[in-house]
């Protein structure tokens, strides 16, 4: 029988106006990976941040291999044994990759940091986890997906016996998936226990022994890997069973007018990109990571720089070159990032939401407070957010709901063209289904979507069309009826 290696009971935590977590319990055992899920919101990443001290709980115990502790902080935690990669990158932007992963425990030589052996370790540590990145460049110069992989080298960096990962494949490509599998599986193997979490279900019967539910802060049951459906798992997420189904008809109209066109679309990471958009239209933007669809996205709206190409709204030519003028033009960008791009996280849910549309509620200087609290409160509704109030700041809210008030922010302003950038990344099923009913009104509506996605199975359940890019190109154009896993991938990975 193996070793518990980590002992959770007991564990509450109470928030202002919000039970966080309630009388939550869980056991990890030296080698073996524990799946922990459920929504957004569900406690997961409290609980976790309670274990590496990150937050203080309120009631319970915590043991490490039998032995009560309470840690005072990260580095409390670390030196006890206990590492976390968090679900939002926590990197140091100015600085090298070798610094990053060495932060705190610099190798030195005499009196002065030893660089080379640092590089070199860092280097090694890369190489390890099959990634090829330069640790002398600063991380800023890197893709999210790669900044990624440098939080995974950092975290593993220390002498962990307990390794906690928050959605460490959120940003990364099936293959770079498949490598952190395998360190995964090297760290098991060696007696290290793992607590890995992810919304991505069909990831758990790859990497996990058991997992563990929470549902609204509580501890709801803990089975087998191999004794347990997908199914069974998201019942017990969300208390009722979601299906999901790809689309097999476009749902636009005939004779739909084209609300935008894009001719020979110039910028860096984009070639000569062309497409039109009709209105009620879903279109959904393919590839693998790097093909050029977020940069597509971010010339269209202004928020980088063009070197050609010609924009038309309803017709007619415009020029976008700011994000003023394409909100202007009726377009919205809801970031891939959202904590970096779409949110202001020390403000607070109301402040966010109408932070695109002030122009709409002000008069003269004034604000009109009554009617940005009315609007708040009604797309907090319409979105099921769940905030205690509507001034609730919103680092204190699950990822999940700050997703949700990303797009309570575009829908406020009542913007016609909707760009989706990965919009249920790090979102549960519950809240996807949430996220899938609203793009689905909205295309009902009249309003017109673009959703760039690195799920198949999403963009297959909501596309009307699909387009393909690779290397900065539109490859191919699948109508939904037509359009498959195998044939979106055919297109992602061929050559001009």
């Amino acid at each position: 029988m193996p070793k518990k290696l980590i002992e959770m009971k007991g564990i509450h935590k109470q928030y202002p106006g919000v039970k966080a977590l309630d009388d939550v319990h869980i056991n990890v055992y030296e080698g073996e990976v524990l799946g922990l899920v459920g929504e957004n919101g569900a406690g997961k990443s409290t609980l976790m941040k309670v274990l590496t001290g990150i937050t203080t709980k309120d009631q319970g115990t915590i043991k490490l291999s039998g032995k009560e502790i309470n840690p005072s902080g990260p580095k409390d935690s670390q030196e006890l044994g206990i590492g976390i990669i968090h679900q939002e990158l926590n990197l140091m932007e100015h600085l090298t990759v070798a610094q990053n992963i060495f932060i705190g425990k610099e190798p030195v030589k005499g009196f002065l940091l030893d660089n080379k052996e640092e590089n070199e370790s860092a280097y090694a540590m890369l190489k390890a986890l099959n990634v090829d990145i330069d640790p002398n460049i600063p991380v800023k110069e890197l893709t999210v997906a790669k900044q990624q992989m440098v939080e995974i080298a950092k975290a593993l960096s220390y002498d962990s016996q307990l390794l906690v990962m928050d959605e460490p494949t959120a940003a990364l490509t099936e293959s770079e998936i498949q490598e952190l599998f395998k360190v995964i599986r090297d760290l098991r193997d060696r007696g290290h226990g793992i607590v890995y979490i992810s919304h991505r279900l069909d990831e758990l019967p790859q990497i996990c022994d058991r997992v563990t539910v929470m549902r609204d802060g509580q501890y709801v049951d803990t089975k087998n890997m191999k004794d347990i459906t997908k199914e069974e798992i998201i019942s017990m997420m969300v208390g009722r069973t979601i299906y999901e189904k790809p689309k097999v008809k476009s749902a636009v109209k005939e004779g739909a007018e084209t609300i935008m066109s894009v001719d020979n679309l110039l910028a860096h990471n984009v070639k000569n990109v062309s497409f039109e958009l009709k209105q009620g239209e879903i279109l959904g933007f393919a590839g693998l990571m790097g093909a050029g669809r977020t940069e597509t996205m971010r010339a269209l709206f202004g928020a980088d720089k063009k070197a050609g190409g010609v924009i038309k709204i309803n017709g007619k030519k415009v020029s976008i070159n700011t994000p003023t003028d394409a909100i202007a033009n009726g377009i919205c960008y809801l970031s891939e990032d959202r904590k970096g791009f779409g949110l202001a996280v020390g403000l607070s849910v109301r402040d966010n939401c109408v932070m695109a549309s002030l122009d709409k509620y002000t008069k003269g200087l004034l604000t009109d407070d009554k009617k940005i609290e009315e609007v708040t409160e009604e797309f907090i509704k319409k979105l099921a957010i769940k905030t205690p109030t509507t001034t609730q700041k919103v680092r204190n809210l699950s990822g999940g709901n700050q997703q949700k008030i990303v797009v309570a922010k575009w829908l406020i302003r009542n913007s016609d063209i909707l760009i989706f950038d990965e919009p249920t990344r790090g979102i549960d099923v519950g809240a996807k289904q949430e996220i899938y009913h609203l793009i689905n009104e909205l295309a009902a509506q009249g309003k017109s979507v673009i959703m760039i996605s690195s799920e198949l199975p999403e963009l297959l359940r909501m596309s009307d069309r699909i387009l393909v890019m690779r290397e900065g190109i539109v490859t191919g154009e699948l109508d939904i009826a037509e359009a498959t896993q195998e044939g979106i991938m055919t297109l992602a990975v061929m050559s001009e």
